[in-house]
């Protein structure tokens, strides 16, 4: 089974347009594509009961980031700095994923 190739990337920043944490951004720290979901910092936070270890000494309640669906998330258009959506086009051999929003087709690396 071949895998749906996602709009976003690990290190991008995004925007949230659905969910509780709708119209939150953060930077994407880690995607899970078969899952098709995506950690966003400081996005979907969640209390985590833990039990003491080496880590954590003490125990407690550890607040930690949750993964968020994918189509909850769009990219950051780094020129406009709002919300885009994105376009791909073979560029000198190479698929670049390029801003909708933007005049100019500025590339998002």
């Amino acid at each position: 089974m071949m895998q749906k190739k996602l709009h976003i990337k690990k290190g991008d920043m995004v925007f949230v347009n659905a969910g509780d944490d709708k119209g939150k951004q953060g930077r994407v720290l880690e995607i899970f594509t078969k899952k098709g979901k995506a950690i966003v910092e400081g996005v979907n936070i969640i209390s985590k009961h833990t039990k003491p270890n080496t880590e954590n000494p003490q125990g407690g309640i550890v607040k930690k980031e949750a993964p968020i669906n994918i189509s909850n998330l769009m990219l950051v258009c780094p020129e406009t700095g709002k919300a885009t959506r994105i376009g791909r086009e073979e560029r000198n051999g190479k698929l670049v994923r390029y801003s909708k929003k933007s005049t100019n087709k500025q590339e998002i690396k």
